[in-house]
């Protein structure tokens, strides 16, 4: 699933080349892309739009439409943005939909398992801050996040401390990729119960999630399964990863092998020998 960096990547590289663009004409060519919306409802109130701005919050991307109505974009799990210059090209069996812009250039949505969703957000929600607020939590490479920040969404609680990450209602944009590089970076097993982390534990932590989170969209993401960015390209943080999908291999930091556990139904990779597991 695309997390945050693979998120930020797509939005930085169609920032540079739709914002500006008028949508000519948006094609849907599976009906659940836009679900409970219709395609031709969604077509026509986004149809003649100039994009102001491609902006990110969590993992969704937002198309900012002049007006001030939103057209959000979720990948969810194998959802991919592919723009081309010139729109041409065979039609491919995972394309969902098409957004057909101004200069000949076309955004296609692909999604091979089909959960991805493209929905408007119009300007006359009621409180369009709180409908984001409602759905992601803190960014983690904005302001608002630091390790007493960190420490106050952690406080009380007892799911282990990587539930809470990819929990987006807390922290958002994190999910299994970069919990366990961050984890593993500031020597926490993720099994630990996420309240029962002290200050200079909560300190490790913040920084670990920042720094591989940057990491990340340094390098343009990491492409293990079918991610690729907005002009086809693979990222290359996965050749940067020290833990995660790397069990019966020995840790870099300490020879430890490394193994894989399950936690909050996800496939967890950790250094016994680095992260000692709670009591």
């Amino acid at each position: 699933m695309p997390e945050l960096p693979e998120v930020e990547t797509i939005r930085r590289q169609l920032d540079e080349r739709i914002t500006g663009r008028v949508i000519r004409r948006l094609r849907v060519f599976d009906p659940m892309t836009v679900s409970p919306d219709t395609p031709r409802r969604l077509a026509r109130r986004v149809a003649g739009r100039r994009i102001e701005r491609v902006s990110r919050r969590g993992k969704y991307l937002r198309l900012e439409l002049d007006g001030g109505d939103t057209l959000a974009v979720h990948l969810r799990m194998t959802g991919q943005l592919h723009w081309s210059a010139n729109g041409d090209g065979p039609p491919e069996p995972y394309r969902r939909a098409r957004l057909e812009l101004d200069d000949g250039s076309a955004v296609d949505m692909r999604d091979m398992r089909r959960f991805g969703r493209i929905w408007l957000v119009p300007a006359e929600h009621p409180d369009a801050a709180a409908y984001w607020d409602a759905r992601t939590g803190v960014e983690p490479l904005g302001p608002g996040f630091t390790a007493a920040r960190l420490g106050e969404l952690l406080a009380g609680r007892r799911a282990p401390v990587k539930a809470a990450l990819l929990d987006q209602r807390l922290v958002a944009g994190v999910g299994n990729i970069y919990a366990d590089e961050a984890l593993y970076q500031a020597r926490i097993h993720p099994l630990r119960p996420a309240g029962d982390l002290g200050p200079d534990e909560l300190r490790r932590l913040h920084r670990a999630v920042r720094d591989r989170l940057k990491a990340g969209i340094d390098s343009g993401g990491a492409s293990i399964d079918r991610y690729r960015d907005a002009i086809n390209a693979r990222g290359s943080m996965q050749d940067l990863l020290a833990v995660h999908l790397h069990a019966g291999e020995p840790c870099p930091r300490c020879g430890t092998t490394i193994e894989k556990i399950r936690v909050a139904q996800r496939g967890t990779y950790v250094c016994p020998g680095c992260q000692p597991p709670p009591r």
